[in-house]
């Protein structure tokens, strides 16, 4: 018999060991199985038409566009970039891409061209396959490659394992741009996907496809959903009352929602009269959750149907939590699973309970390198093997983790050490704030101003500068309520939903001074 681990760090026993696959042979192995049977439904944007795909339909379309990668020089060791929209070219792609050998970089596809541009220097790709008007070197548009698989053969390609099989780019509002490479082969093998047993999702489930392929999460849900054979319903771009709709009539069991579109849906008239309960798991990450939109979606489909988690692209461990768990620790991320976890100051000392300081993990699943970047150095580590993904928090006396915030979001003003997530978490529980971000402002007396940009639910009945105020002292200590709020129609985000604080600062910082005005006409 074989040990193995579970996903609760128990070891087990098996007769044998599971069978490794390539990804490209654990497609054609499930077309093989269920030709005729629907792998995926594309839901085109703003239309709503469905196109359904069959494994098979899957399985020959990605073996004709393997054949032109191949023509085209993609092979083992190869990276491609894809800058397509979710969709039947985004997927069948990738899919030939690793069924040829090579590496998938997805890109998001409206990427300002001098981003894209600096990316693209650290990826050196063979092959762009993207619709982007500027001209770039090997580019391959959609059309293109649809004229270039007319007569090619669907037979299937040589069996190779695509070693390292995926990237993701990131920088952002963080930093400059780097790539950040998973190096673990990209293969199929039963019973081993902890993060999917983790939060709740099993093999066969309907999943609902409303994230950006080319953010993180939903790239390594999607095509680990395909490869344990789920239905896949992909939207070409997230809108909340479609989204309701598709979850009702495909009978939708999970999905990954950052918590913007968690609160897009909330928000929807009549949302309460709708049908979930064919749900098994919502999982959401990304961004801060604040605990009123959290409770929200308890209240919607149940707690034991919500699902958060902490962690990263860098994959050096994970912290989950259940519903039903985060109602007993209101306002944790949950326990650290297959990792350990400590907090350390910023000499290296370990911190005590309810002490906040930086978050460190380090995996007992697998050995290092878990990541490897293109453009940046690696993460801050120690000498036991624990990394930072730059996150400030604490843990209580039962070890579970409550983040603080990002390290680099961190404001210090008048000498005290602020994070913008407990204000932020504050004022999302006044009624009529749908949304915020809480920004530090160069002050001659504070050094820094705490800043809180307000997102309303409704613009024709914004809250009062004063009423924020009374909100925020009421819950929190006198040196951490903002001394200036600002209302606006729509915080600036991301394409993965995240807020673009850098920008929020940017466009303040030569007109917001302490004894200006703000947007809304209280004097700060």
């Amino acid at each position: 018999m074989t040990p193995m681990v579970g996903c609760n760090g128990v070891k087990k026993f098996c007769m044998t060991e599971p069978k490794t696959v390539s990804y490209g042979r654990r497609i054609s192995d499930l077309a093989a199985a269920h030709p005729d049977k629907v792998a995926i439904v594309f839901v085109s944007h703003p239309s709503g038409r469905e196109q359904a795909l069959t494994w098979s339909e899957l399985d020959r379309r990605s073996n004709q566009s393997a054949r032109v990668l191949a023509d085209l020089g993609v092979a083992t060791e190869s990276t491609i970039v894809i800058g397509l929209p979710n969709g039947e070219h985004h997927i069948v792609a990738a899919i030939a891409a690793w069924k040829v050998g090579a590496m998938v970089l997805p890109l998001y596809p409206r990427m300002p061209e001098s981003e894209r541009s600096r990316i693209l220097k650290l990826a050196n790709p063979t092959v762009i396959i993207a619709d982007w008007e500027t001209d770039v070197g090997d580019l391959l548009r959609s059309a293109e490659l649809d004229r270039a698989m007319i007569g090619m053969s669907d037979a299937p390609v040589p069996d190779v394992i695509a070693h390292p099989g995926k990237a993701v780019g990131s920088g952002g509002s963080t930093g400059l741009p780097k790539i950040i490479v998973d190096p673990n082969p990209w293969v199929f093998t039963p019973g081993t996907n902890h993060l999917f047993a983790l939060v709740g999702w099993t093999a066969g489930m309907v999943q609902l496809v409303a994230g950006p392929l080319y953010h993180s999460a939903p790239f390594f849900i999607t095509f680990s959903g395909l490869a344990e054979a789920q239905t896949l319903v992909v939207m070409e771009r997230f809108d909340a009352a479609p989204a309701v709709d598709l979850i009702e009539r495909h009978r939708v069991n999970c999905a990954f929602l950052a918590p913007t579109m968690m609160r897009r849906i909330a928000e929807l008239a009549g949302i309460d009269g709708r049908d979930f309960s064919s749900i098994r798991s919502i999982y959401h990450t990304a961004a801060p959750c604040s605990p009123v939109l959290k409770q929200r979606w308890i209240d919607l489909i149940g707690p034991e149907q919500l699902y958060d988690a902490y962690g990263g692209a860098e994959n050096v461990g994970i912290v989950t939590i259940r519903g039903d768990d985060w109602i007993v620790h209101r306002g944790s991320s949950g326990l650290p699973r297959n990792a350990d976890l400590k907090i350390l100051d910023d000499e290296g000392n370990e911190l005590p309970c309810g002490e906040i300081g930086e978050i460190f993990l380090r995996r007992r699943d697998a050995e290092p390198p878990y990541y490897r970047y293109i453009g940046s150095e690696n993460l801050k580590s120690t000498p036991d093997g624990f990394s930072s993904l730059g996150d400030l928090g604490c843990v209580d006396a039962e070890g579970y983790l409550y983040l603080a915030d990002r390290r680099v979001d961190m404001i210090v003003s008048g000498g005290e050490n602020i994070y913008p997530a407990e204000i932020e978490g504050v004022l999302c529980e006044h009624a009529k704030v749908g949304d915020c971000a809480v920004i530090g402002l160069t002050d001659d007396e504070w050094g820094k101003r705490v800043h809180a940009v307000v997102e309303p639910v409704s613009s024709a009945d914004p809250p009062s500068n004063e009423d924020l105020d009374r909100h925020c002292r009421g819950q929190l200590a006198p040196y951490k309520v903002p001394k200036s709020f600002e209302v606006v129609d729509a915080l600036p985000r991301q394409p993965s939903g995240k807020i673009r604080r850098s920008a929020l600062v940017e466009a303040r910082c030569p007109t917001l001074r302490r004894g200006s005005r703000t947007a809304t006409g209280a004097v700060s």
